[in-house]
């Protein structure tokens, strides 16, 4: 029996040197066959390159940024949904997360509206927090660099003393800079805070080798999916450009573990450090889709595509297989647009891309 085509809609279409995931996870929501009826864009501005992509969204809508809060978002979803009826929402950005789980509790927004999402609650978003990692690591069994979460600039000045140099500094949210001295830390947590705000992580620098898991988790403690990746290149802002399927079966263990203990629900990234001496080191853990998680659906795991069902309540079976040496290499392309489109998502915030045969404003 073939399952009705859902209305999707994603966040985090910025495909920048830096992408969201966003993109990633619209590409691989179009590989599903017959998954996807409608993909809907939810943009936080206007040249995101992926509100252009004429194949990929069937309609791209502008939201508030996360700073603007509850409300705005709020009455944005709900002029979206008037337009153009949503199934399920696959949120990609850390820091709208709390919102949308607000929006997703019982009796919230979503669930009246009828809204599916796949979502960790608020306390496990606080228990994978940069602060908490040493904690975290210590409940799932997984080792972790010595890390020390900071309020003020004085305390870099005898940090060393329990964190060696080099060492790095960690947004509460998101970015890292390495320090190799004092004034570089200071310089580092001056610049964190002036984009993320209090408290600061410092982490000790391990040497080794990175490794990123792309997994799901079902919510009850089990593990719907899980691809890990080594990253082979890199761009100046150590984020990958080029990584490739691999098979160690501690790997999966340790996604298993993390699920076991946390009972973590939805998609995460795990990203570890295998040591000079082989132990594989827990340096954070991101709390949706990473921005290369096209490359699961590529190995034979479409990991999206599963959040997309779970979040339509639809059963998904439990994934385990995928094809070794799977490699991605991501690319820079010339968007081509015009100035017609540019104008009606910057006075409208909305802009839809019509298929053949299609209404474009048809929902369903």
């Amino acid at each position: 029996m073939s399952e009705r085509p859902l209305t999707i809609a994603v966040t985090a279409l910025n495909a920048t040197d830096n992408p969201g995931p966003g993109v990633a996870v619209a590409r691989a929501l179009r590989a599903e066959p017959g998954l996807c009826g409608r993909l809907v864009g939810l943009a936080y501005d206007c040249l995101d390159p992926g509100v252009y992509t004429r194949d990929l969204c069937d309609d791209v809508y502008v939201i508030p940024y996360p700073s603007q809060g509850l409300v705005a978002l709020e009455a944005r979803l709900r002029e979206i949904h008037a337009a153009t009826p949503l199934d399920v929402i696959i949120p990609n950005v850390d820091a709208e997360l709390p919102s949308f789980i607000r929006l997703a509790e019982p009796g919230g927004l979503l669930e009246r509206l009828g809204i599916g999402t796949f979502l960790p609650t608020a306390a496990l978003l606080e228990l994978r927090s940069k602060a908490k990692l040493e904690a975290l690591g210590e409940a799932a069994a997984i080792a972790t660099p010595r890390t020390r979460v900071i309020g003020a600039v004085e305390d870099l000045y005898t940090i060393d003393r329990e964190v060696p140099y080099p060492f790095w500094v960690k947004g509460v949210y998101y970015g890292a800079k390495r320090a190799r001295g004092v004034d570089e830390a200071v310089a580092a947590f001056h610049a964190m805070v002036a984009q993320w705000g209090l408290p600061v992580i410092v982490q000790a620098g391990v040497v080794g080798e990175e490794i990123d898991i792309v997994a799901v988790g079902d919510g009850a403690g089990g593990m719907i999916g899980a691809v890990p990746m080594k990253k082979t290149v890199l761009t100046d802002k150590g984020k990958a450009w080029a990584g490739i399927t691999i098979r160690d079966p501690e790997l999966l263990e340790i996604a298993a573990r993390f699920f076991a203990a946390t009972r973590w629900r939805g998609p995460c990234e795990i990203e570890l450090l295998r040591d000079q001496d082989g132990v594989h080191q827990l340096l954070e853990v991101n709390p949706r889709f990473p921005a290369w998680c096209y490359l699961s659906a590529g190995a034979g795991q479409n990991l999206p595509a599963a959040v997309a069902r779970l979040a339509a309540g639809r059963a998904v079976a439990p994934m385990r297989e995928f094809t070794v040496g799977t490699m991605f290499v991501r690319i820079a392309l010339d968007q081509i647009s015009t100035l017609e489109e540019l104008q009606a998502i910057t006075t409208s915030g909305e802009l839809h891309h019509p298929r053949e045969g299609a209404d474009p404003k048809e929902a369903r």
